[in-house]
């Protein structure tokens, strides 16, 4: 089945008219949030907040392991005056924002940005939210397991270092990245953390058969419209339309056919967004598994996040999309993340 996406003239009511007008957004855009993100004003509020004191209140970094131990590089981090907090990922911490109620602290004025750190120049760690480092971990790779890994948008390589720590640099990871300008970045980035067994390839995700490889896992951070990121780039509430979604979807939806083509038996694809709406996320996996029964595609459960949508408006989703995982700010402290996990059989 394949969905024909609509303009979503529905719902327009008094009461999203205002959320939008309060918060300065376009009136479809909070029309349709309502319809699917819980706690839709609390959102919007606590990205106000944000936006305002120009200060995120989540910030990770994840430790690079094939440099320096979680343990020690904490250690280190705190000696210098951050504080750091555990989270559902061993290795990844989240920065801890020092006020003046940390009574137990005390507050350094001259206390360097993450991103500054000599710590950070060496490699021993990546700023990267905990929703990225989630879809990572959801491919379940094993250090022990010599497999070949494809990451179809790579740059600028936060995934694709995370992806070569856990393989403990041995196996192989085909990076591709089809924007010449976006290349050296991930260069530098994969050098900077030690990265030894990754091949970067200026091609698009769509050309990947070229290459006459299979792979043993598929990670497709696809290119979005990058809702979820409204707490970082508050532009985003009046610079996209409707129609960018819809030529969002369009990509997605060849990406990850591409991807399909070039997944191996028993193997293992994630594919996330950081955007909200549906027919770049459930919508996309939906008409892939519908579409591909000869592949025998089965939509695996995500462990973390809200259950994915199974219906939306007019449409009506596989009952397995509840598999699939949504992460929003106000609920998870991360950036607004969907995650979905497919094995290939």
């Amino acid at each position: 089945m394949k969905h024909e996406i609509e303009y979503p003239n529905f719902f327009l009511n008094e009461y999203s008219k205002n959320l939008a007008e309060k918060y300065g957004y376009k009136d479809w855009m909070i029309s349709r949030f309502l319809k699917f993100i819980p706690n839709t004003e609390i959102l919007l509020e606590y990205i106000e907040n944000i936006n305002i004191n120009k200060s995120s209140d989540f910030e990770y970094i994840r430790t690079n392991n094939l440099k320096i131990d979680s343990e020690i590089l904490k250690q280190r981090l705190v000696e210098k005056g951050y504080i750091l907090e555990d989270t559902l990922l061993n290795g990844v911490f989240r920065i801890k924002k020092t006020t003046s109620a940390d009574s137990t602290q005390i507050k350094k004025t001259n206390l360097s940005s993450i991103g500054s750190t000599l710590e950070y120049l060496k490699g021993y760690y990546y700023i990267q939210d905990l929703s990225s480092c989630l879809a990572v971990d959801e491919l379940e790779i094993n250090e022990n397991d010599c497999i070949t890994v494809l990451d179809m948008a790579a740059s600028p390589g936060g995934k694709t270092t995370f992806i070569a720590q856990k393989m403990n640099n041995k196996g192989n990871i085909i990076a591709c990245e089809p924007n010449p300008k976006r290349i050296p970045s991930l260069i530098f980035n994969l050098s900077r953390c030690n990265v030894k067994n990754t091949s970067i390839f200026n091609i698009s995700g769509e050309d990947v058969e070229k290459l006459s490889i299979k792979f043993d896992r598929i990670l497709l951070d696809a290119p979005c419209s990058c809702e979820g990121i409204l707490t970082k780039d508050k532009t985003r509430k009046k610079s996209r339309s409707f129609k960018d979604i819809e030529i969002c979807s369009i990509k997605q939806k060849k990406l990850i056919h591409s991807a399909v083509q070039v997944l191996k038996a028993n193997g293992i694809m994630v594919y996330c967004t950081c955007s909200f709406a549906p027919e770049e996320n459930e919508m996309v996996i939906d008409e892939l598994v519908r579409n591909n029964k000869e592949s025998d595609i089965e939509i695996e459960p995500v462990k973390y996040g809200i259950n994915g949508l199974t219906e939306f408006a007019n449409y009506q989703f596989m009952k397995e999309l509840k598999n699939t995982k949504r992460l929003y700010p106000h609920i998870h402290n991360t950036n607004g993340f969907f995650i979905a996990k497919l094995r290939k059989k």
